[in-house]
């Protein structure tokens, strides 16, 4: 059984070490490092099996800019699961917790730039066809929202930004 709270400083290196192996490469280890320093509101969760921190999701804002206006959600990412746990649900754990809490911290849109087949169970669907796009659209297959309330995104188009920290490890 999966259990999920939130990220403690005692789970930093785990996080690390976690985040590293599952992406092979230690660039979204280095972005939650940064992020837990910038992001604000920011939610960051474990997961733990058999006693020990077996995956990682974290949540951070993104700006939309309407051209009018700007509003505020949440982007997931990075998530990650310790590679001998995958394909065991651990995913699936965080990121129903984490939805949950984004819900509670009164941010009920979400964005994900991620696998579509996976996302989708969670209620995540393309966001580009709703007119909300990232500057980049290469990553338009890719790129997914859901609402966390029923009618959070009506009106509600733009240009996604994620915080300047993506870009440094991209």
């Amino acid at each position: 059984m999966t259990m999920v709270r939130w990220e403690r400083a005692a789970d930093r290196t785990a996080v690390f070490n976690i985040n590293a192996r599952a992406f092979g490469r230690p660039n979204e280890a280095r972005l939650v490092d940064a992020l837990r320093e910038s992001a604000r509101p920011q939610i960051s969760l474990v997961a733990l099996r058999q006693g020990r921190v077996t995956g990682h999701v974290f949540f951070s804002p993104v700006r939309v800019d309407s051209g009018r206006r700007a509003w505020e959600a949440l982007g997931l990412a990075p998530m990650a699961v310790e590679p001998e746990w995958q394909r065991r649900g651990v995913g699936s754990e965080l990121v129903r917790a984490g939805l949950i809490a984004c819900r509670a911290i009164g941010r009920p849109v979400v964005f994900v730039l991620g696998h579509p087949d996976y996302y989708a169970r969670f209620g995540f669907r393309p966001a580009p066809p709703l007119d909300l796009r990232l500057r980049r659209p290469e990553f338009d297959p890719a790129f997914m929202v859901t609402e966390l309330e029923s009618g959070a995104l009506r009106g509600r188009t733009g240009e996604v930004r994620y915080l300047p920290d993506f870009d440094r490890f991209e």
